[in-house]
């Protein structure tokens, strides 16, 4: 019995040292790919639209410190003319829950036209937010706007999509929760690896197509 316990301990162990080597390398490929297309708001060249990546709002619709430097970050793309349209895309899946009324209230109230700001109100994750960034608002070269750590993969899964992206770090400072979401990470880009890089698995929702050439009022859903 002892015996048995001993090889079952080392099987165990050899598969968790292979199981983390592979998380390593996988994280390490998408990091690099990303990395490639990664540059700062001045180096970012004119492109179809400008994608901010949704993140926490909290229930009275203020956005988190996060999602507010992401935003900002979208905004002076825009004021620079990188782009002449902002897509929010972030969860609102559900009627309590809204990340991307919030984001849009937050850039007009910026100045940016309500024409300019399209809404993605089904980018539950950052692979739905890249598929639909391409087959529903038909989006081929774009500058997508999130955390340095987020935006590599982001960057991989755009380059799996085929789209043309480049991307900007909204980092302003070190948030709070930063070992958690980098930690987590890991697992995000083993998934994106796999979704983008294999599977080419469609997203949950897709729906018909917004032109992004259109008006972003076409996105509304009766709160603006």
């Amino acid at each position: 019995m002892v015996m048995i316990l001993k090889k079952l301990t080392f099987i165990l162990l050899i598969g968790a040292i292979l199981l983390a080597t592979l998380l390593f390398f996988i994280d390490y490929h998408v990091s690099s790919i990303g990395s490639r297309n990664l540059l700062t708001v001045d180096e970012a060249p004119e492109s179809d639209a400008i994608i901010v990546l949704g993140a926490y709002v909290y229930p009275n619709g203020r956005v988190s410190d996060m999602l507010a430097d992401r935003l900002n970050y979208g905004y002076d793309l825009y004021r620079l003319k990188k782009a002449s349209k902002i897509i929010v895309s972030g969860d609102h899946g559900r009627t309590d829950y809204d990340e991307v009324n919030a984001m849009r209230s937050y850039l007009q109230a910026k100045g940016v036209p309500r024409e300019d700001i399209f809404m993605d109100h089904a980018g539950f994750n950052t692979y739905d937010s890249l598929y639909r960034l391409r087959d529903v608002f038909l989006v081929k070269k774009a500058i997508i706007v999130s955390q340095e750590y987020h935006v590599l993969r982001a960057l991989y899964i755009a380059e799996k999509l085929g789209i043309e992206a480049t991307g900007v770090g909204a980092d302003t400072y070190v948030y709070p929760g930063m070992k958690y979401y980098r930690a987590r990470e890991v697992g995000a880009r083993a998934k994106a690896f796999i979704m983008a890089g294999i599977l080419k698995a469609k997203p949950k929702y897709l729906g018909d197509t917004i032109p992004i050439w259109e008006s972003g009022e076409l996105t509304d859903d009766g709160k603006s």
